[in-house]
């Protein structure tokens, strides 16, 4: 068997709704086993994730999470995604890790923002000014194509850089007023403390929640889970391993049953806003099953060329 080595220049051939059909393919087939493996020192973090859906094969997905490494000039997040075949387990392909993630992060947001989000939606604000709020701007812009975004960020001069170097976004210096005059909340952030209130939101939104990994992180405090309907990307990997959902879980915030439904439920219905004037709210966790969804499209537009 050749071992495909797929790089970075495989973008090129890569369509945002492309991945979200992917996604929902993905999600026909027999639930994935997933299993999450978490190692951390001080501030930084080993992450290992895996997955196996019947049909599809294998993925493992190891990050390495060192929030130091910037000043260094160096990434914080890197790591590696090696696909294995579902018929004899031999490795099939390594793909380029930030590749993998840079589309799986927000493809998964995007894909639910296609079911939760009003249709009209035009107003977009993206808390956060980093990669992941890059790559979120140009994922929903395939969905919501007359979007006009605006970013808030603790640190202004990053806003304004993201936003200059972005056509048709804006940077703002209120946070609470960029998230009363959007459609669409987006938090792409590090912060261990929520950054995002329910005060702040009015009824029609949609809330994208992307940036809490680790059991102690929050983007989101107690009054947007409690006004809005809640959604994940998969139970298993957001309700008891990340602080959005845990710490309100343990603490009686909110209840497991407050949590509507998850990609697994898109099929019967259930994952889709009610009403115009609810607000919903999605928690992206991840997950190895998503990442092996994304590796296997990525390496699918990359056969015959």
């Amino acid at each position: 068997m050749t071992i495909s080595i797929i790089g970075a220049e495989a973008e090129a051939g890569l369509d945002w709704l492309g991945l979200c059909d992917a996604f929902a393919r993905g999600h026909e087939m027999p639930r994935a086993e997933i299993a999450d493996s978490f190692l951390y020192r001080g501030d930084d973090t080993l992450l290992s994730r895996s997955a196996w859906i019947s049909g599809m094969g294998m993925a493992v997905k190891t990050a390495t999470l060192f929030p130091a490494n910037p000043a260094a000039g160096l990434a914080t997040v890197n790591g590696g995604v090696t696909l294995y075949s579902d018929t004899d387990g031999r490795l099939e392909a390594v793909v380029d890790f930030h590749l993998v993630t840079k589309w799986k992060t927000a493809g998964d947001s995007l894909y639910a923002a296609r079911l939760l989000a009003r249709p009209d939606s035009r107003a977009i604000t993206i808390i956060g000014a980093g990669n992941v709020a890059r790559s979120m701007i140009e994922a929903y812009r395939a969905a919501f194509p007359s979007a006009r975004f605006t970013v808030w960020n603790r640190t202004p001069e990053a806003a304004e850089r993201l936003a200059d170097s972005v056509e048709g976004a804006t940077a703002a210096s209120d946070i609470e007023a960029a998230v009363a005059g959007a459609d669409i909340v987006c938090t792409t952030t590090m912060t261990r403390d929520p950054v995002l209130h329910g005060a702040w939101l009015r009824p029609g939104q949609h809330v994208d929640l992307i940036g809490a990994f680790r059991p102690d992180t929050r983007e989101a405090d107690d009054d947007v889970l409690r006004r809005a309907r809640l959604f994940v990307d998969s139970r298993a990997t957001t309700l008891d391993h990340i602080g959005e959902l845990r710490i309100p879980l343990v603490e009686g915030v909110i209840a497991r049953d407050d949590v509507i439904a998850d990609f697994y439920d898109i099929a019967a219905g259930h994952f889709r806003r009610g009403s115009d004037d609810e607000i919903t709210v999605c928690k992206n966790g991840g997950g190895a099953h998503l990442d092996l969804m994304t590796a296997r499209y990525i390496q699918s537009t990359t056969r015959g060329r």
